[in-house]
């Protein structure tokens, strides 16, 4: 593997890390506009529990790519990222589901399954 193909692996995981951290502050902090980003209308009449959920998952999953990263935890952080691409494949098939659905909105949880199984691939292949 060539020095800046690691480089454009390691910077493109850091970097999605922190947009998941972002994305979960956002949850937390204005629930209805992150949803409507994400791709739902939710009528939750003050009760943001979906949200908040969302937002911890989220935050988690961006803090546990950054940690193994920083630890150069290769083998572990691509284990996690193809398993991870689980959460966005869900997440793109209930955008797709929901009733409002537009087409835009698939594209964020398409990037993020294609950069999940790419970079689990890589980190993989890198080993320890």
């Amino acid at each position: 593997m060539t020095t800046t193909f690691r480089s454009v692996t390691w910077w493109l995981t850091f970097i999605s890390g922190l947009m998941l951290i972002f994305i979960g502050l956002r949850f937390f902090l204005v629930p209805e506009a992150a949803a409507t980003a994400f791709g739902i209308q939710l009528d939750t009449r003050s009760d943001f529990s979906f949200h908040y959920i969302k937002a911890i998952r989220d935050t988690f999953s961006g803090l546990l790519f950054i940690a193994l990263l920083l630890m150069k935890e290769w083998r572990a952080l691509g284990i996690t990222l193809l398993l991870g691409s689980i959460v966005p494949s869900v997440d793109m098939s209930i955008v797709i589901s929901h009733p409002d659905y537009e087409p835009a909105r698939i594209y964020p949880h398409l990037s993020a399954i294609i950069l999940c199984i790419g970079l689990g691939i890589a980190f993989l292949r890198r080993g320890k």
